[in-house]
């Protein structure tokens, strides 16, 4: 069965591959023939399947006379969504299902000899196996060899050709298209002992009457392979020799195989012993080929073909020609495009000797720091009208406006058909050219880096589809057309996948041949392109402990994950020792600590997604439950550095000016839902996000307020099966020019300037109280604190963070750190603080960002000495015990609570100075120490083990 995706699966697909019982009227029948198939409706399980109102589809194909060249059915849709046309009709008089239809029409061509089917529901989570019904009342049935297959005989020995029809016929066989042996009396079976001269494409042709059908198969030599040494300057993939521009090595790690070709346009896409490759003598399974005579800056094209006829283009392409997307790419976006061989098919590699190198403006890029990062996700396809690199390029004035630092691009790995999200990865080593040449692509990482934007590619080495060569190379294939299930005997993936969220086909990431190739491809693009880091996608998959059943198992920590993980960080690292790994792992603190704080003193530690965008948007839609986002903290995921990247919006989830304007709260005349209301409510999220220390990440137009669902449909509805479709452009609509979202852009862009500027941003001493029920009964008040005490007293060291997400004003209690002058940072204007406790009024979805005032109208003296001061002695505790030492802390109280915001203790301080000790008896866990006083605030992380 041959499925592509034009986007990526997301969802857990709960597959179903039993075969069926089906009946077929009349049989047999012509192609031309109208026919009824009919299903039982006791082989398929409704409520299993989710199935409301019998909505069951066909997705079905065809094959020619030699059940070969299969095609799709026009009507099956899109896999995530069947086309209703393919709707089966249900009976409920006979429980059972049926469609009535002339194979001629329904699959649009003529020459049928099969057609294979399966049923499934509409959006592809539960499907039967695979059937295959022949077309034609003359049948052809070839019993040696088997129809399609290959059989390797030696020149001079015989092979016996058998086969049977359904009625008598008169049979020829053709070797390479000559007639050796034909029959002229008719007979319902055939036998002739052909004898092997060579290779040879057989066929064999039964006719009744005016009818016929064929059969084909193929005949092949053995080969002796020669054994020699690969030369130094080749390794697996395409190869230049370093000092003859007449010369490429070509190289393919392929077990199971007795011989390979290489074939392609230097030698008339023809098998030719010439270029029969050689094993190397230290690793048997590498075969190799040095190619001589080659014409410098001529392009040339070519695949592997093994003995087992499996045609592949090399899976260390820097770029292939695919049969299947290759026309529908624009001059404009790709100039001058090589054309797809004619008579290939599947996918080609390419090559051209004494290239000219790319000159790289940008040599030395100095990468922010991994705290300081301020990542912009985004996918091409969406963000520009004209979806290529040159549109891309244009852009970066408008997104360095913003003061982002990173960029991170969705896979730009070659990837199936040419709109998508880029997860439906084929060739991970290769650059899609959907979006441009290779040229255009370094220029806009040349360019970023120019303007001091790192570049970060989201890679999928969870999974590769089935156009893969390191799938097709290893699968089995039933109808012959090169596709099919991945094989036992495959190197680099598992039969069956190791993990519950499996799409395609699952790396197998404890095999040394899966690890050279993830290896290889981090090089490339590190070294080839400059790119700055990956964004590694669903690391949860690299476990082989697990089934894709047991989401529990999954779910959990994993040894071997992290063993597997930590050895990847490792190549990575010695590739690049600076470049940036953030993993999309989304599971326990305790397995994410593991790489978090994985060689974190020498300043590397892998980055983890941070997901807040549930928490984020319950505060910007107005709603106090589950609106807690105190774990943008670093310290609450147990790592010791700011490895956590926060984000409350990825390509992954809703967005939040979608569900603002859906589901927003309305409090009289205060409209969540109100577009201008939902805007305003974006720049408080920017407040209470940008200003929290350690990376962050914003999704594509947020800066814009976009409000498309991530489920949109093209024609407007949503849909879950829309998720990975196109989506409007915020450009083409004008957003960027529009005031109300505009102001959301600038907004953003001076709260990220302000971070970038001081250096108190860069401090892990802060802390977060969102939605504090205690001291805000009403929830939806917003307070950060920012602190480091180790700047001089001329430079800011205290930051504090106001947000009412609440639908009415309140008076906010700021806990202010110590009286004084006060910097409104959005405003630059200034504040005398003379109580740290005094209110202050905030509108509904209003926010501040207070800095220390440094400057000359400041009246006070703001040494530590002076500092209100809280310690926890002995911390993490460990017997039960705690003490709290304090100083400055007049009329203090103690106040205690969990990371829900739940208050565990609360106490009042006897005295300004001194020490508390205090009995525990909380749950393993982090608890938040809050000491307010006249003085100010101070807060305090406690552990207790």
């Amino acid at each position: 069965m041959k499925k592509f995706y034009s986007g990526v699966l997301l969802f857990i697909m709960a597959l179903v591959f039993g075969q069926i019982n089906y009946t077929i009227t009349p049989n047999p029948f012509n192609e031309t023939d109208q026919i009824t198939l009919t299903v039982p409706g006791d082989q398929i399980d409704e409520a299993a399947w989710g199935v409301t109102n019998n909505a069951i589809y066909i997705w079905t194909w065809s094959l020619d006379a030699n059940y070969q060249n299969s095609q799709d059915c026009p009507t099956n849709g899109q896999w995530g969504d069947s086309n209703d046309a393919n709707k089966l009709v249900y009976s409920n008089a006979t429980d059972s299902y049926s469609l009535t239809f002339t194979p001629t029409t329904f699959y649009n061509r003529t020459g049928i000899g099969r057609f294979g089917f399966l049923l499934k529901d509409k959006t592809g989570g539960h499907q039967t196996g695979d059937s295959f019904v022949n077309v034609g009342v003359l049948n052809l049935n070839l019993t040696n060899p088997l129809a399609n297959s290959l059989t390797s005989v030696p020149v001079g020995n015989s092979i016996n050709v058998t086969a049977t029809t359904n009625v008598n016929s008169t049979f020829q066989l053709k070797a390479n298209g000559t007639v050796v042996n034909s029959t002229t009396t008719p007979s319902n079976s055939y036998s002739y002992a052909y004898t092997v001269t060579g290779d040879a494409n057989m066929e064999l042709i039964a006719t009744e009457g005016s009818s016929s059908k064929n059969a084909t198969f193929t005949l092949q030599v053995p080969r002796n392979v020669v054994s020699e040494a690969i030369p130094g300057w080749i390794r697996q993939g395409i190869n230049y020799n370093p000092t003859d521009n007449t010369k490429v090595g070509l190289a393919l790690y392929a077990p199971f195989k007795n011989f390979v070709h290489v074939i392609g346009s230097f030698n008339n896409w023809a098998v030719n012993d010439a270029y029969l490759m050689k094993r190397d003598t230290t690793n048997p399974d590498l075969y190799w080929i040095e190619l001589n005579g080659l014409t410098p800056q001529q392009l040339y094209t070519f695949q592997y073909r093994t003995n087992d006829l499996k045609k592949v283009a090399d899976p260390y392409s820097p770029q292939i020609l695919s049969s299947y997307d290759d026309q529908w790419i624009s001059a404009t976006t790709y100039p001058n495009l090589p054309i797809f061989p004619t008579g290939q098919d599947f996918e080609v590699s390419m090559f051209k000797t004494g290239q000219t190198a790319y000159n790289w403006q940008v040599t030395n890029f100095q990468r922010p720091a991994k705290e300081d990062l301020v990542v912009y996700e985004l996918l091409l396809r969406d963000f520009t009208q004209e979806k290529n690199w040159q549109s891309l390029i244009a852009k970066i004035p408008y997104l360095k406006g913003l003061n982002i630092n990173a960029i991170e691009l969705l896979p730009i790995m070659e990837f199936d058909g040419n709109l998508s999200w880029g997860y439906n990865t084929s060739f991970h080593y290769a650059l899609d050219k959907a979006y441009g040449t290779p040229e255009k692509f370094k220029e806009f990482v040349d360019v970023c880096h120019q303007n001091g934007i790192a570049v970060i590619l989201d890679v999928a080495f969870n999974h590769a589809t089935g156009r893969s060569p390191l799938v097709r190379l290893w699968n089995v294939d039933p109808d012959g057309d090169g596709y099919g299930d991945v094989a036992a005997n495959n190197p680099y993936f598992n039969t069956v996948p190791k993990h519950s969220y499996n799409v395609f086909n699952d790396f197998n990431h404890t095999s040394p041949s899966t690890k050279y190739y993830v290896e290889r491809t981090l090089q490339q693009w590190l070294t080839e392109y400059k790119i700055d880091g990956f964004r590694w996608d669903l690391t949860k998959g690299f476990t082989q402990n697990c089934s894709e059943n047991d989401e529990n198992c999954t779910n959990a920590y994993q040894q071997d994950r992290v063993d597997i993980l930590k050895d990847y960080a490792d190549k990575q690292w010695a590739i690049d020792p600076n470049s940036y790994m953030i993993f999309e792992h989304l599971g326990t603190d305790q397995e994410e600590q593991q790489w978090a704080n994985y060689k974190a003193s020498e300043g590397k530690g892998v980055m983890m997604w941070n997901n807040q965008n549930g928490s984020y948007n319950q505060n910007t839609m107005g709603y106090k439950e589950n609106s807690n986002f105190d774990r943008m903290d670093h310290e609450l995921h147990g790592f010791s550095q700011m490895r956590a990247v926060g984000y409350g919006e990825s390509h992954d989830e809703e967005r939040l000016m979608f569900k603002n304007l859906a589901y927003g709260a309305v409090n009289g005349s205060y409209d969540v839902k109100n577009l201008n209301t939902a805007l305003d409510r974006m720049k408080t999220f920017g407040a209470t996000f940008f200003t929290i220390p350690g990376p962050k990440m914003i999704w594509q137009f947020g800066e814009l307020g976009y409000e498309f669902s991530i489920n949109r449909c093209a024609d407007g509805s949503i849909n879950n099966g829309c998720r990975t479709d196109e989506k409007p452009i915020a450009f083409t609509l004008n957003y960027d020019t529009s005031a109300n979202r505009k102001a959301v852009y600038d907004t953003w862009a001076k709260i990220i300037n302000i971070r970038n500027t001081y250096p108190v941003f860069k401090s892990k001493t802060y802390t977060v109280e969102s939605n504090n029920l205690t001291n805000d009964p009403d929830g939806l008040i917003t307070r950060i604190y920012v602190y480091d005490n180790l700047l001089t007293n001329n430079e800011m060291k205290n930051v504090v963070v106001l947000a009412n997400y609440n639908t009415t004003a309140k008076s906010v209690v700021p806990y202010f750190p110590y009286v004084g002058d006060w910097k409104n940072l959005m405003d630059n204007t200034i504040m005398n603080v003379t109580s740290t406790t005094a209110p202050i009024t905030l509108q509904p979805g209003e926010f501040r960002i207070f800095g220390n005032y440094t400057g000359s109208l400041s009246t006070i003296d703001i040494s530590a000495s002076q500092r209100l001061l809280l310690q926890i002695a002995d911390n993490p505790v460990k017997d039960g015990f705690v003490k709290l030492v304090y100083n400055k802390a007049k009329n203090g109280q103690i106040f205690i609570y969990d990371m829900t915001g739940k208050l565990m203790d609360s106490f009042k301080l006897t005295q300004e100075n001194g020490t508390h000790e205090m009995k525990v008896g909380y749950p393993s866990g982090a608890y938040l120490v809050h000491l307010k006083s006249d003085t100010g605030i101070s807060i305090q992380k406690m552990i207790v083990k």
